[in-house]
C-alpha cells in the first residue's frame, strides 16, 4: 500500500472516531459507542499510519470531537478560538508521542497495549479535570448517565474507574482486530504480534468489564425500597437574564416563583428549589417579610438563589434556605465560579448542611456540580439532598451535559439530587442516579417539576476516598510514559 493512501486512511479513521465520539456522548448518547470510540484511531496509530504520522489520527479524530462538542455546550463566544486550537495542539502532541509508544509496543509484542492505553486514557482525564475551561466536561462516563447499571461502580472506584473499564474494552476490541489484520497488514517491517498475551488481556478486560456491570446490577437489586421519601420540586420561571442584570424585572419574577411554588406544594412538595440568581436583590434585605409568608403559606423548606451587585463593581452569586418558620439558614456562596468572568466571592468556601424535619439538606451552585469536591463535601458533612440551582440559557447545550454532572454526583455519594434551571433543563435524581423527573422548557415558560426521591444515609466508599482511582491512573500513566519514552539498545 502507499505511503499517500495509507496516510489518507489513516486520516479517514481518525474522521470516523470523531463521529463516533460525537455520537456517544449528548445530546444523541448512543451509549454502546463509548465502547468502540477509539477503535478506529487506535487501528490508524498502530497499523496503517507511517510511524512518524502515527498520531496524526488520533489528534485529529479526538481534537474535532472536543471543537463539537464545546462550541455546542458553550456556543460561539469569545473564547470560541481555543476550542479550534485543540485539534491542533492535539495532533502536535500526538505526533510528538506516538511513534515512541508505538515502537514500546512493537518491541514488546503488545503485551502491555490494553492495560497501558486504559491507563493513560483515565489519566489524562485526571490531569485535565485541573485545566480551566475544560475541567470534567466531556469525561467518558458521562456516556453512560442513562444506564444505572454501569454507574454503581463509580460509588468505589470514581468516575476513572468508569473511563477505565470503557477503556479497557476499546484497547481490547482494538487489539482483536490487530490480532485480525496481523499477518494480512505488516508495514515497514512491523512484528507480529503476542497472540497469546492479547488474547489473556482481552480475556481479562471482558472479565472487568462482567464484574464491573454485575456490581452495579446486584447494586441496584439490593437498593432499599422502602426507604421513607420525600416530595420535592424543582421551580422553572423562564427569565433569560439573570437576576441581578434584569432589574425591572423583579416583581415579576418574584410573582412568577411564588404561584409556581404555591403550585409545587399543592402537589405536596416540601423541599422547593429555585433556579441559580432567580432574584436580584438579597432575600434577607428585600422581600423578606413576603418571602416569609409564602414559606409559611406553602410549608415548604424555599431554596432561593440570588445576586446582589456589589460597591465594588462585581456581585455575589449566592444561595439561602428559607425555612416554614421563617426563618433563614446560613448562606451558601458559589464555590466555582464560572470560567472565564465570574468573580470569587467572600462566602465562598464553606458548605453549610441544614437539619430539618425532612432530612439533612443542602446546595451547590450550577458550576459547583462539574467538580466532584463540592458534591463530595456536603455527603462528607451529613446532605441527604443536594439542590443544584442552574442558569444554562448562555450555553446551548450545557443543560445536556450539566444533567450527566448531576447523575454522576448523586451516585458517586449516594444523594438525592434537585436540579433547577431558569430556561431549560430541570432534573430530579434519586441516589443511584436513576433520573425520576426531568423537563425542557423554552424560554418564557414558567413550570414546577415535583417527585418523590428516597431519603437515605449518605456517603460511599468514594466520599471517603475522593478521586483515589484518578490519582492511581495518573502515577501509572506517567510511569508507562516513562518506559515507553526509552530508546531500545
Amino acid at each position: 500500500m502507499k505511503t499517500s493512501t495509507r496516510i489518507l486512511l489513516g486520516l479517514a479513521l481518525g474522521l470516523l472516531g470523531a463521529v463516533l465520539y460525537i455520537l456517544a456522548f449528548q445530546p444523541y448518547s448512543v451509549w454502546p459507542l463509548a465502547f468502540v470510540v477509539f477503535v478506529p484511531m487506535l487501528i490508524a496509530e498502530q497499523r496503517i499510519l507511517p510511524k512518524r504520522w502515527a498520531g496524526v489520527g488520533r489528534g485529529l479524530g479526538v481534537g474535532l470531537f472536543l471543537v463539537v462538542f464545546l462550541t455546542t455546550l458553550f456556543g460561539w463566544g469569545p473564547s470560541v478560538w481555543i476550542f479550534f486550537a485543540i485539534p491542533g495542539a492535539l495532533i502536535l502532541i500526538s505526533m510528538f508521542t506516538s511513534p515512541s509508544l508505538r515502537d514500546f509496543h512493537e518491541r514488546t509484542g503488545y503485551r502491555w497495549f490494553i492495560l497501558q492505553g486504559a491507563l493513560d486514557a483515565a489519566g489524562i482525564e485526571m490531569i485535565r479535570s485541573f485545566i480551566p475551561l475544560i475541567r470534567t466536561h466531556a469525561f467518558f462516563a458521562q456516556t453512560m448517565y442513562a444506564q444505572p447499571w454501569m454507574l454503581q461502580g463509580v460509588s468505589v472506584f470514581s468516575i476513572y474507574g468508569l473511563t477505565l473499564v470503557i477503556m479497557l474494552v476499546n484497547y481490547a476490541v482494538a487489539m482483536g482486530l490487530l490480532l485480525a489484520f496481523d499477518r494480512k497488514w505488516r508495514f515497514d517491517g512491523q512484528p507480529a504480534l503476542d497472540r497469546k498475551i492479547g488474547f489473556q488481556w482481552m480475556t481479562g478486560a471482558a472479565a472487568l468489564f462482567v464484574l464491573w456491570a454485575g456490581f452495579g446490577l446486584l447494586r441496584l437489586a439490593a437498593a432499599p425500597t422502602d426507604s421513607p421519601t420525600v416530595r420535592v420540586a424543582a421551580i422553572q420561571h423562564g427569565f433569560v437574564k439573570p437576576g441581578h442584570q434584569d432589574p425591572d424585572s423583579q416583581l415579576d419574577r418574584l410573582a412568577v416563583l411564588s404561584e409556581q411554588t404555591r403550585i409545587a406544594a399543592e402537589q405536596g412538595a416540601r423541599f422547593i428549589v429555585w433556579p441559580e440568581i432567580s432574584l436580584g436583590f438579597d432575600p434577607q434585605v428585600e422581600h423578606t417579610a413576603e418571602l416569609q409568608a409564602l414559606a409559611e403559606e406553602t410549608n415548604a423548606y424555599i431554596l432561593i438563589s440570588y445576586g446582589v451587585d456589589t460597591p465594588d463593581g462585581q456581585w455575589r452569586n449566592e444561595a439561602v434556605m428559607l425555612m416554614p418558620s421563617g426563618e433563614f439558614s446560613s448562606v451558601y456562596g458559589k464555590n466555582f465560579p464560572s470560567e472565564p468572568g465570574e468573580p470569587r466571592i467572600a462566602s465562598a468556601g464553606a458548605y453549610p448542611v441544614w437539619d430539618t424535619e425532612i432530612g439533612r439538606l443542602a446546595t451547590i451552585i450550577c458550576n459547583d456540580v462539574n467538580f466532584t469536591k463540592a458534591t463530595r463535601t456536603q455527603a462528607q458533612n451529613g446532605a441527604q439532598i443536594v439542590s443544584v440551582p442552574t442558569f444554562e440559557v448562555f450555553g446551548p447545550g450545557i443543560g445536556w451535559e450539566q444533567r450527566t454532572q448531576v447523575v454522576l454526583r448523586a451516585v458517586e455519594n449516594r444523594v438525592a439530587i434537585v436540579k433547577a434551571e431558569a430556561a431549560g433543563l430541570s432534573v430530579i435524581v434519586d441516589p443511584y442516579g436513576r433520573i425520576v423527573a426531568q423537563a425542557k422548557l423554552p424560554a418564557g415558560s414558567a413550570n414546577a417539576l415535583v417527585a418523590d426521591v428516597p431519603l437515605q444515609k449518605s456517603g460511599t466508599t468514594y466520599t471517603r476516598l475522593s478521586d483515589w482511582m484518578g490519582w492511581v491512573t495518573l502515577v501509572a500513566m506517567i510511569g508507562f510514559s516513562v518506559v515507553t519514552g526509552r530508546k531500545q539498545t
